[in-house]
């Protein structure tokens, strides 16, 4: 993937449109105190790409995705729960839960990323970031 992505940095795609989405990154960007992380979202034109270059199915963006340059990505439960192992605090032990099975992870994901409009909502567009948070989006198209 040709994108732009700081040396020593990890980009976390994430559905833009969805309020527990946009929830859970503002949590990640207040608890990533070393600034590990970037951030776009799956409708973004780096997002399409990521989804097209994977041939991951593009109609179904329900699914966070960390991509490690040069290294691997993740995504569903490994990536929430690898995105966890950065942030500062207690949160870095939520990272235990990767000894459970995949499978049985990511049926619970799935469970609340199959709802996740419905109880949390959605907007009609997705989040423009603060002047100070700009600098770790990658794109806004």
């Amino acid at each position: 993937m040709n994108i732009a992505i700081p040396a020593g940095t990890k980009l976390i795609l994430f559905d833009g449109v969805c309020n527990l989405c946009n929830s859970a990154i503002n949590f990640v960007i207040a608890h990533d105190k070393k600034k590990v992380f970037r951030y776009a979202s799956l409708q973004s034109k780096i997002g399409q790409e990521f989804l097209k270059e994977r041939n991951l199915d593009t109609s179904k963006l329900d699914s966070i995705i960390l991509v490690e340059p040069n290294i691997a990505y993740y995504h569903k439960s490994t990536a929430a729960l690898e995105i966890a192992k950065h942030l500062s605090g207690i949160y870095s032990v939520l990272s235990i839960f990767l000894i459970f099975p995949k499978q049985f992870r990511d049926w619970i994901y799935d469970i609340v990323a199959k709802n996740r409009y419905r109880w949390f909502g959605k907007k009609d567009n997705c989040q423009i970031p603060t002047p100070e948070l700009k600098s770790l989006f990658i794109d806004q198209a």
